[in-house]
């Protein structure tokens, strides 16, 4: 009889309890990370990008010029601040409307300079309005009144302490004087002020007696050297510069 061969009944048995695991049973340990390495945080969470560096040095860029140019504002402004009178506590938006008004009257009196001439003339003038425009641009809130006082007459060496001696007696104050003389004639132009806080001061009044008071100046009775110079020949004479005098 021939021997069947065949693997022991118990092989079964000790195969179902092996403890040796296998590819799809259990599972395998992975090898410990190399401490040396560095560990994984993420992406960009190690070093700053690129990018960001550039975006850092334009806000920074950005921020340095927007200081010069307010720098260059506040420069500007303080200019304007020292050229218009009583404007220390003016925001921006008044001490440019100031500044607007100021040019607008430079412009105006540009244009008064050009068609009203310096030169003397021959006959003793005087003239006295009110100056609105002044008073207007530099006075807001200013009770001062402000007028515009113009003389023409023979030159003399005591002419300006006589002015200036009947300004006081009328309580005035001298702020410019424009002053031009030709062949022995003179003409003057003062910008003159006068406090009045309580509104008290007739204006019309005020200038009677400021042209009363220069008509007796421009009329003192005085014969000059050249009194009888012609017309021709003071025209001939050299003409001296008008010259502006600030009080």
């Amino acid at each position: 009889m021939a021997a069947r061969y065949g693997r022991p009944t118990g092989w079964a048995e000790e195969g179902k309890r092996s403890t040796f695991p296998t590819p799809s049973k259990g599972s395998l340990l992975r090898p410990r990370p190399s401490s040396s390495a560095p560990p994984f945080l993420g992406q960009g969470s190690f070093y700053p990008s690129s990018s960001e560096d550039e975006r850092a040095i334009t806000l920074r860029i950005h921020s340095q010029a927007e200081k010069r140019r307010r720098e260059r504002i506040n420069s500007h402004l303080s200019t304007l601040r020292r050229m218009i009178p009583n404007s220390n506590k003016m925001d921006k938006a008044s001490l440019l409307g100031r500044v607007i008004e100021h040019v607008k009257d430079l412009k105006r009196k540009a244009v008064d300079a050009s068609t009203i001439s310096m030169i003397p003339t021959e006959a003793n003038v005087v003239t006295v309005e009110s100056d609105a425009g002044y008073q207007n641009t530099f006075s807001l809130n200013d009770d001062n009144l402000y007028i515009k006082a113009s003389l023409c007459c023979d030159d003399r060496p005591d002419l300006f302490a006589e002015l200036i001696e009947a300004f006081r007696r009328l309580r005035l104050r001298t702020i410019r004087v424009d002053s031009s003389s030709l062949g022995g004639r003179i003409r003057n132009v003062f910008l003159l002020c006068r406090k009045d806080s309580t509104g008290s001061v007739c204006l019309n009044s005020l200038k009677e007696s400021i042209k009363e008071a220069l008509d007796r100046v421009a009329s003192v009775d005085m014969v000059p050297s050249n009194a009888f110079i012609s017309k021709r020949q003071r025209l001939l004479q050299p003409r001296f510069p008008s010259s502006n005098i600030s009080l």
